[in-house]
């Protein structure tokens, strides 16, 4: 991974499936509520993964706007389903820092790296399966590891690569700023 990071992240895991689609990460209800607006960027975290069954665990409490979960462990194919930029910007609002999963939807990937709401980790260890919610981890980025911090088990992760340097300035249009390609607002 890119050794400029200096920070982990770390947090409490809340563990998804297979084939997570977009409908179940924000659902199409609420795709009127507009990002940009403080109010409703916050409503839109509120209704993360407000879409799964209900015999999945909330990921938010009732009551509260934000997630306890800083981390989601997911399985293959996150994020399928249509094209909604609402999806990464409803975990990240939600106070998602990063997803580990197997694999991503395609677009899904590229939405989370345009808007830099969270880091969107891969690792080849079928996580789900070893994971349960609430797990303590911290994912050093520098290293390019999670680990389970009551065993002390690491896992790999998949190197972010060109990536990780948009991500990390806050998406697409900041990263462009930053690095002259784009003037300033």
């Amino acid at each position: 991974m890119n050794t400029q990071y200096t920070s982990a992240i770390r947090g409490q895991v809340y563990v998804a499936g297979d084939d997570i689609d977009t409908d179940q990460i924000i659902p199409a209800i609420h795709l009127n509520l507009v990002p940009t607006i403080p109010e409703e960027y916050a409503k839109l975290g509120s209704l993360a993964l407000s879409g799964l069954p209900d015999t999945c665990p909330p990921f938010i409490r009732p009551g509260r706007m934000r997630s306890e979960y800083a981390i989601i462990v997911g399985g293959r194919n996150f994020g399928c389903g249509s094209s909604r930029e609402h999806a990464p910007i409803a975990l990240g609002a939600a106070g998602v820092k990063a997803i580990v999963a197997e694999s991503y939807a395609r677009i899904f990937f590229r939405n989370v790296v345009a808007t830099g709401e969270f880091y969107p980790l891969e690792c080849g260890t079928r996580l789900v399966d070893i994971f349960k919610n609430g797990a303590e981890v911290e994912i050093d980025l520098a290293a390019g590891v999670i680990t389970k911090l009551a065993t002390g088990e690491r896992y790999t992760l998949k190197p972010l690569g060109a990536v990780a340097p948009v991500v990390e300035a806050g998406g697409i249009f900041a990263y462009a700023r930053a690095s002259g390609m784009i003037g300033k607002k």
